[in-house]
């Protein structure tokens, strides 16, 4: 995000974006996890810092172009009650924010029908697009929000996607257990998404793989 810092509005509703997305993340996954018998109906839906925000997520969304939430670990969620109820809530926060994006890039496309989203990628709109100010501000918005969620549903700790494959195996072998130990537990998983982020420089790697992976999601508007 920080590569926005000359186009101010753009930078402020990228933060927006990434705020917004930790939120409808948590509220999305507690949710889902109450609705399928995974959590206590008593808990509340609301997010929290301390149980929602990663700071290392934020350093990632500053210095990549979007950050990831806390990381919900494996054995947060009970499999007991069936492999894909398990797979859900973990699947729950990133295509909420997907279908958020979407639905905004949607809104945007009739509103402003003679954009240029046929013609961009994420990684345009996450380095400061210069626009009037209304148009800036939802675009922004729209493409922050989908970012946030394609970066979350890449399968390896501490993104949520590792806990969708996880639960999608019948019987996690050995390498999802190495995967366990060296990703989520001494941390390098998170050691390599702030490694994307920070090469090469100018243009972070992590910013390559949000545009590759967001493209179509956006030019189907255009």
């Amino acid at each position: 995000m920080l590569f926005a810092l000359g186009t101010p509005v753009a930078f402020a509703a990228l933060v927006i974006s990434f705020l917004l997305g930790l939120v409808v993340r948590a509220v999305a996954v507690r949710l889902t996890a109450r609705s399928l018998g995974l959590a206590d109906r008593k808990e509340s839906l609301m997010p929290t810092p301390r149980e929602d925000i990663d700071p290392f997520g934020a350093v990632g969304a500053a210095l990549g172009g979007m950050g990831w939430g806390k990381m919900l670990s494996v054995d947060d969620i009970p499999r007991y009650r069936g492999r894909g109820r398990a797979a859900a809530v973990f699947a729950a926060g990133p295509l909420s924010n997907i279908v958020l994006g979407e639905v905004l890039l949607a809104v945007y496309s009739v509103i402003y029908p003679a954009n240029f989203l046929d013609v961009i990628g994420p990684a345009d709109v996450l380095l400061g697009v210069r626009l009037p100010f209304a148009e800036t501000v939802l675009l922004s918005l729209a493409v922050g929000l989908l970012s946030f969620g394609l970066l979350a549903i890449i399968p390896i700790p501490p993104l949520d996607g590792f806990g969708i494959l996880y639960n999608a195996l019948r019987r996690p072998g050995p390498s999802m257990q190495w995967m366990r130990l060296w990703f989520e537990e001494k941390n390098i998983g998170v050691l390599i998404l702030l490694i994307c982020c920070l090469f090469p420089l100018g243009y972070p790697f992590l910013l390559r793989i949000i545009n590759a992976l967001g493209l179509v999601f956006v030019r189907v508007w255009g």
